[in-house]
């Protein structure tokens, strides 16, 4: 009897949908916006998990010029090159083949405050810059997928950045550039979700992972305003793999490592829920000598 209550188990799984089938065992930290001489081999790894590295930010914005501008989809590099190069790329892939690279499109601000707006001068345009920059990017740091995280919409509606990031996102995927795709977005009573929901409607089929910015909920939120949280996102995003998160930068709000995020994290363990973790950032972690890193590689980890 035993055998056979498993064969029906295991055949229920195979036909649940993926956000509904099982736990996963990935962590993926944004690094390098914040300029704090933090390296790729400072953040603890653990072999039992994957393990995404994500270069914050490339921005198609001018790079020399003191108040930078857009540049319709020709990106440059914004994060700390000195300590996140190539050969650092380079250096960590063959040691730890449970690693890997992306690179963040857009966030919230330049260098110097300026915000990032999602800003194309034509739909045709903006992809075809996007895909040529972004190309040379990737290959220059042999990086494995892009993350999405504009998060300003003054000159763009919705289904204008949804043709233009997906076009992006497919068209890389289809040229084998990258192999993976994910998504920043977070609540907000503006465009961030429209422009996100609207993406998701028409190309969430290419995009791999959803990392929402459950940070950008209120810093008194609970464990049990988290799980809601999560299943009304889960919900928004439906049939994706949705990470749980939280940051290290002491100025941000959300359900936080000492308040009960762990715990959040593993009822959603227990509940064949948790798809992974992502953490902002690696450069604010370091403070903290990346303590709540360990302890959310091992809740991954953990069977």
């Amino acid at each position: 009897m035993e055998f056979y209550i498993k064969i029906c188990v295991s055949l229920i799984l195979l036909f649940l949908p993926k956000s509904l089938c099982g736990n996963g065992k990935l962590l993926r930290e944004y690094i390098g916006a914040e300029g704090l001489n933090v390296k790729f081999s400072d953040v603890p790894i653990n072999e039992n998990i994957e393990v995404h590295f994500i270069l914050s930010f490339a921005i198609d914005y001018t790079s020399s010029a003191r108040f930078p501008s857009p540049t319709n989809g020709k990106f440059n590099v914004f994060w700390d090159t000195q300590n996140l190069s190539p050969a650092d790329v380079l250096e960590i892939k063959p040691k730890h083949k449970n690693v890997k690279f992306a690179v963040s499109l857009g966030g919230d601000v330049t260098g110097d405050n300026t915000a990032v707006q999602f800003n194309p001068s034509s739909v045709s345009s903006w992809i075809s810059n996007a895909i040529s920059s972004l190309t040379e990017i990737i290959k220059q740091y042999h990086l494995d997928g892009i993350d999405i995280d504009y998060e300003h919409f003054d000159h763009s509606d919705p289904n204008t950045f949804a043709k233009c990031i997906g076009e992006l996102i497919l068209q890389l995927k289809q040229k084998k550039v990258i192999s993976m795709a994910s998504i920043a977005p977070f609540e907000d009573e503006g465009p961030v979700q429209s422009h996100y929901k609207a993406l998701w409607r028409k190309y969430g089929r290419f995009i791999d992972y959803v990392n929402f910015q459950f940070y950008a909920y209120d810093r008194s939120t609970s464990v049990k305003q988290f799980l809601e949280y999560f299943d009304t996102q889960a919900s928004n995003y439906k049939g994706g793999k949705l990470l749980s998160s939280f940051s290290t930068d002491s100025g941000s709000d959300g359900l936080t490592p000492d308040k009960g995020f762990f715990d959040a994290c593993r009822e959603l363990k227990e509940t064949r829920k948790l798809e992974g973790i992502f953490i902002w950032s690696a450069d604010d972690s370091k403070n903290y000598d990346f303590k709540y890193e360990v302890e959310a590689e091992a809740i991954l980890a953990s069977d």
